[in-house]
């Protein structure tokens, strides 16, 4: 995805992206297809967004709903005695967005992913959501950093605050 969006419509997106992942999976057989398109319908769930919040939703839904497997199986490499299955649904839909945009795709840098997923997971979370994001995605940033993968462009494993004005 090389189009650029503004901050506003990437953060706008990554929320509606965290809830829609968290539906699609705690309600087994829903189509995600079906169900985004309702939800991007003019008389959806989402009619008052602007066409790029749009676009970028419909492209963090897909990949991030589409690679689940994949991501989980990122999860898994970091996350010891936890798995992805057993996590929260809130955190688990909030790590996939941040490792599908900051990570799989990276569209943006590792550091902006980590603190936009922590101030999801803090809005729609419990009250441990954001550190153990933030630890998740930093232990993944540290080992893709160890790995020569420098995800995103970011060098390594930023904190949650750094690079903010990227987002």
């Amino acid at each position: 995805m090389k189009k650029s969006y503004s901050v506003q419509s990437r953060h706008r997106a990554r929320e509606l992206a965290a809830q829609f992942l968290y539906l699609l999976a705690s309600r087994p057989g829903l189509d995600p297809d079906v169900c985004l398109e309702t939800l991007l319908a003019e008389d959806g769930f989402a009619p008052g967004e602007r066409g790029e919040v749009r676009e970028y939703l419909s492209f963090l839904v897909k990949g991030g709903w589409k690679r689940r497997t994949e991501i989980d199986n990122w999860m898994r490499m970091v996350v010891t005695g936890w798995r992805p299955e057993n996590m929260a649904a809130v955190d688990r839909a909030v790590l996939r967005v941040a490792i599908f945009e900051g990570f799989l795709e990276k569209t943006v840098p590792v550091a902006v992913a980590i603190s936009e997923a922590v101030e999801l997971a803090q809005i729609f979370g419990t009250e441990a959501s954001g550190k153990f994001v933030n630890g998740v995605l930093g232990r993944l940033a540290r080992q893709k950093s160890l790995d020569g993968d420098k995800g995103g462009g970011d060098g390594g494993a930023s904190s949650a605050s750094e690079n903010a004005a990227d987002r």
